[in-house]
């Protein structure tokens, strides 16, 4: 069915006369006259009667009239729903409690009025697809593994360094740290099953075992963050890394730790990445908040791997 044969349908009905109708379309009398006959064949009814006052519906142009006014919303709202700056913002956070998630939220709580999707993808290699297909607009991410550099039509900035901390239980010998150096860490268990092999954040963490000397196990199933704060507490032999920035909250009786760093302070690198063809509106406005509002990177006193610095 033709949406414009249907368009010009209400709009007779709603005029009254195919004469006023073809004003209000730009279009001929006779453009609308031939309109509504096309549509009168499609459907196999009359759908107006010519009176001395004009065109009137038919009991069936009655009945057709509020499903053509639907069939127009649900054209607008189509169109509405991939036209730039009339569709939301989409963009990919990784997951819910971490850093990304929390400059998400900066961000609404500054500009209100952006409509937001927030969508979570699994590694960076995915997240590129979807933005390359138009299915979000952007990811934040830790740009990409060494010797997988991003295709030459997606655009990033570094927005976040985030420092990493030491989680332990109550009974782990550095508990009671204020803060611990990277040189202390080497001989302890670093248990983190949540690194999957050829992730972004897998080849962060290879980096920073081959820098430092460190054991971190990647062993067993991931269970989540909850499951993975239970052990904790309840190990003594086991700590965990975790984002300054994450959000986490676990029972009273479960007295872990978090412990800063130093020494110099692992910092993960969290990037924005877009299409550079992009021209959502929305997505110019979240740049500029995230320029605005975040420090800048490679500070004295931290460390990233190589290949995010030259990148």
């Amino acid at each position: 069915m033709d949406l414009e044969t249907v368009r010009t349908c209400v709009a007779a009905a709603d005029a009254g006369q195919f004469q006023k109708a073809a004003a209000d379309l730009s279009i001929t009398q006779q453009a609308v006259s031939k309109r509504i006959a096309a549509l009168e064949r499609d459907l196999g009814v009359r759908l107006f009667t010519r009176t001395a006052r004009g065109a009137e519906l038919t009991i069936d142009g009655q009945a057709f009239l509020p499903h053509a006014r639907e069939l127009l919303r649900a054209a607008e709202r189509a169109v509405a729903s991939v036209r730039t700056g009339h569709r939301p913002l989409r963009v990919d956070v990784i997951n819910s409690r971490g850093a990304a998630s929390g400059l998400m939220r900066g961000f609404h709580r500054a500009h209100p009025g952006t409509d937001l999707d927030v969508v979570m993808l699994f590694d960076v290699e995915t997240a590129v697809a979807a933005i390359r297909s138009g299915a979000i607009d952007a990811s934040f991410r830790a740009v990409a593994a060494p010797g997988r550099p991003l295709p030459e039509d997606i655009e990033s900035v570094r927005v976040l360094d985030e420092p990493l901390q030491l989680l332990t239980g109550p009974a782990h010998a550095l508990a009671g740290a204020r803060s611990v150096t990277v040189a202390q860490l080497a001989g302890h268990r670093i248990w983190m099953p949540g690194i999957a092999p050829g992730t972004e954040w897998a080849a962060y963490y290879d980096d920073l075992v081959a820098e430092f000397g460190l054991t971190i196990e990647a062993t067993g199933p991931n269970f989540g963050s909850d499951a993975l704060l239970d052990t904790i507490a309840d190990t003594p032999a086991l700590a965990t890394f975790m984002g300054e920035h994450i959000r986490l909250v676990w029972p009273a009786g479960h007295g872990l730790r978090r412990i800063p760093v130093t020494a110099p302070t692992p910092v993960y690198p969290h990037s924005l990445l877009w299409h550079r063809d992009n021209p959502h509106p929305a997505l110019a406005t979240l740049r500029s908040h995230l320029a605005a509002t975040t420090t800048g990177h490679d500070a004295a006193g931290t460390w990233t791997p190589d290949w995010v610095i030259r990148r």
